[in-house]
């Protein structure tokens, strides 16, 4: 599979992109408030508690939202003090550093270079994340840069987009809430929202990440796209990356 890197988006307006952001704060609170979400929501997030590697101490986790998967932790002092909570929007950020005030709270693009030197991070989480990135390989790259090389994991979790499974758990869920709330047509969000399907995102993670497991859900036993909701990644990184097609 083939893609253009950066995708390039339409703009919004000042109102669209208030609704943009409000919206994804209202999506966070009713996965952490909705117990029919249960099941995929420990998924999501004890994917990446169950396969860390013991004894890391850095971890960042991109796309933090409201900080949802730090209630699924169990962190030591040293590890709470050395967690990293990496968020785009403000609105949201500031919720993190509300109910989480003892982990580092940082506002900014992962799809940037951010600052922390090379080797940084013991652990990258990225629970639904990846599929919205416009730059997505910058993104990649500089996970790369920040891990530890020598024991470091990279941890993800994405969706199966465009999945039979998935198409009719989006109507069903967040189009739903959406309509709770807004007005405007709801492609005016998801339109932009999840713009890389897994295809995309494991070819753009092979030069830089092994595989190490994978895991799919609901239906492990089948790990099909078509037939699942969420796929979870462990990664090893590549030392040096491999050169890029």
């Amino acid at each position: 599979m083939i893609s253009k890197w950066p995708k390039i988006l339409p703009a919004l307006t000042a109102e669209q992109q208030a609704r943009n952001h409000e919206f994804m704060r209202l999506w966070h609170e009713e996965l952490a408030g909705r117990s029919r979400y249960g099941a995929v929501e420990r998924f999501n997030h004890l994917f990446p508690v169950r396969h860390s590697r013991p004894g890391f101490r850095t971890t960042l986790e991109i796309g933090a939202g409201l900080g949802e998967h730090l209630e699924y932790e169990k962190l030591t002092p040293e590890q709470e003090a050395n967690y990293y909570c990496n968020e785009y929007r403000e609105n949201m950020a500031a919720q993190i550093r509300q109910r989480f005030p003892r982990v580092q709270t940082v506002v900014g693009d992962c799809q940037q270079r951010m600052d922390f030197a090379d080797g940084f991070f013991d652990r990258i989480l990225a629970v639904h994340v990846l599929e919205h990135l416009p730059n997505l390989p910058a993104c990649i790259a500089e996970l790369h840069r920040l891990i530890n090389k020598e024991n470091g994991r990279l941890l993800i979790v994405i969706p199966t987009e465009g999945s039979p499974a998935y198409g009719l758990a989006r109507r069903l869920s967040a189009q739903r809430l959406w309509y709770r709330h807004f007005t405007a047509p709801y492609v005016e969000f998801y339109g932009r929202e999840h713009i890389n399907l897994v295809p995309e995102i494991l070819e753009e993670l092979h030069p830089y990440f092994t595989i190490e497991r994978r895991t799919c859900f609901p239906l492990p036993f089948l790990p099909f796209v078509f037939c699942n909701l969420v796929i979870g990644l462990s990664l090893v990184p590549r030392q040096p990356a491999l050169p890029r097609r």
